[in-house]
């Protein structure tokens, strides 16, 4: 079994690197650190970057996981060839762009690219939003899925992956113990499906409401407070439609990880809201 240790990047293609700048600085808050003719890399934490735009379609979407044992990248790889999953290793240049020292990606059975990094840099300078929106870090995906059941038995087989609950058929699944790091939802191709990123309170979810409105942004789910995971949340549309989310969700922390039960919801408006908001999201949607 593959061991996971975090969620580390997100690399997403965009006609607008312009626009993505103003929307991801401007809006949801993040640092800009680089940017060159083609690419964009954005600070959320510690880490050198979390979000990276780079010249190419909005559909093509990558998501970088950080591999517990930095030694056991061949491994990781034998393992998924063995299992019917081609890797490919990253040049010199493709990992100090994405600044790591070693990676492989593959794809999962939707066609999610998903790359395993190795020693993923933190940044040697502090993390400064460029507006006060209480980050603290990305916090989870949402992953589009073909097949969220047959997904669900990859993550859980090949990785330490774990189900925390079900909405419907989708799982919200987790490699450490906060309430999910993946959530797989049902579309028909494959990409991020939606981005956490993690907020430190309530009063930083309701001031961005009131700065996204403000702003005429389109909010597409709350403000709400999770059934599941039980962390208030506020959802949005952003730059090339892509969906972004503040919540404190992974404050709610699975104590007895061994012996916890994942509890099953169905898949209605009341399974992702505990007062009553109902989501604009497709996905999301019975």
């Amino acid at each position: 079994m593959i061991i996971l240790k975090d969620l580390c990047y997100i690399r997403l293609g965009t006609q607008d690197l312009e626009g993505a700048e103003r929307f991801a600085t401007e809006i949801v808050g993040l640092q800009a650190i680089r940017r060159s003719d083609d690419r964009l890399y954005l600070r959320s934490n510690y880490r050198d970057h979390s979000l990276c735009y780079f010249e190419g379609a909005p559909d093509d979407h990558m998501v970088g996981i950080e591999l517990k044992d930095w030694a056991g990248l061949d491994e990781a790889m034998k393992a998924l060839e063995q299992a019917g999953y081609p890797c490919t290793r990253g040049t010199e240049e493709e990992a100090l762009d994405r600044q790591v020292e070693d990676f492989c990606w593959f794809k999962d059975p939707t066609g999610n690219r998903i790359e395993l990094v190795v020693r993923p840099h933190d940044a040697n300078r502090r993390f400064f939003q460029a507006r006060d929106a209480g980050l603290i870090g990305l916090g989870h995906i949402g992953l589009n899925s073909t097949d969220p059941t047959r997904d669900e038995k990859f993550w859980t087989t090949h990785f330490n992956m774990r189900v925390s609950d079900w909405i419907g058929k989708s799982p919200l699944l987790r490699m450490k113990n906060i309430h999910h790091q993946i959530a797989l939802f049902p579309t028909t191709k494959p990409g991020v499906q939606h981005i956490n990123h993690q907020v430190d309170s309530i009063d930083d979810i309701m001031r961005s409401w009131y700065f996204l409105q403000g702003h005429q942004i389109r909010i597409v789910f709350g403000p709400g407070r999770h059934v599941t995971s039980g962390g208030y949340f506020l959802y949005y549309e952003g730059h090339d439609g892509m969906v972004f989310e503040y919540s404190n969700s992974d404050r709610n922390i699975i104590d007895d990880d061994e012996n916890y039960r994942p509890r099953q919801f169905p898949m209605s408006n009341e399974s992702f809201c505990a007062w009553g908001s109902k989501p604009d999201i497709p996905e999301f949607q019975s």
